[in-house]
């Protein structure tokens, strides 16, 4: 199934969790955070405010930090996405 969002939202599927510590420790996933760093699947077409077309400025594949409890998570085919407004990207990162 493929999600296409409306207006300005976002589809992002989160980075995976390491299950260890630095020194090996396991963690059990009720301990685990939830991941504020992923990669943009799908966007929208952006936003009309007052007439004016407010853009996407992420795009298909960047790597990006959004907000901790930001947005709706959805489980399509057994994988986990999370939906949420542009307004909550902090950043794309990008490599050095």
């Amino acid at each position: 199934m493929k999600i296409i969002p409306l207006f300005d939202r976002v589809v992002i599927k989160p980075d995976t969790q390491t299950s260890k510590t630095k020194s090996g420790i396991v963690l059990p996933s009720t301990s685990q955070e939830r991941p504020q760093i992923g990669i943009v699947t799908a966007i929208g077409s952006g936003l009309d405010i007052d007439a004016n077309n407010v853009g996407m400025q992420v795009r298909v594949g960047d790597k990006v930090l959004f907000n901790k409890f930001a947005g709706s998570e959805v489980k399509i085919d057994d994988e986990t996405l999370l939906v949420l407004r542009q307004v909550d990207l902090i950043a794309i990162m990008e490599e050095n």
